[in-house]
């Protein structure tokens, strides 16, 4: 192999914050965020799903933002602040759109819940939805197999206002 090809396939340092903690990783060029965080930092409350962006299980939000971390390589989040389900609690003090989702029991196998609830933290962060169908057709890219939607949507609901009156940094927790 010629020291080009070695070259391209080495591991590349990448440094970001992850739930609020500055981290610097190797990592190789095709690692996707969510091996990353699950196989390599054993942050498993993102889960796999269709691993083609399709299903929504893996959101995470990354500078606020909601993405699909099986379509995101690892190294395309140098620099940004990386925030899954783990990092919205603070401490022992849940996140308001997790204390939403128990209160509504807006989950039933619980598969999907993690993303759902990065999805519906970074809308609240996008300030665009104020409707029940607004929250539908943006919530639409993560799906629920068991159908908890209008419980979904009821917490999503509930807790849009405060976030919106008050918008918390990349998602996280106060």
């Amino acid at each position: 192999m010629s020291a080009t090809n070695q070259q391209a396939f080495a591991e590349h340092t990448i440094a970001l914050t992850l739930n609020g903690q500055t981290r610097q990783l190797e990592v190789q060029p095709w690692t996707t965020l969510l091996d990353l965080l699950r196989d390599q930092l054993d942050l498993v409350g993102t889960k796999k799903g269709c691993d083609h962006g399709q299903c929504g299980a893996c959101t995470v939000l990354r500078d606020g933002k909601r993405i699909n971390a099986c379509l995101t390589l690892a190294v395309m989040c140098d620099g940004a602040e990386l925030t899954t389900v783990e990092g919205l609690a603070s401490g022992d003090v849940l996140h308001p759109m997790q204390q939403a989702f128990i209160k509504h029991d807006a989950f039933q196998c619980g598969y999907c819940t993690p993303g759902q609830i990065c999805s519906a933290v970074g809308l609240a962060n996008e300030g665009r939805a104020r409707t029940d169908d607004e929250i539908k057709e943006l919530m639409s890219g993560n799906l629920c197999r068991c159908g908890a939607y209008s419980n979904i949507r009821a917490a999503v609901e509930e807790v849009l206002p405060q976030m919106s009156a008050a918008p918390d940094q990349g998602g996280r927790g106060q």
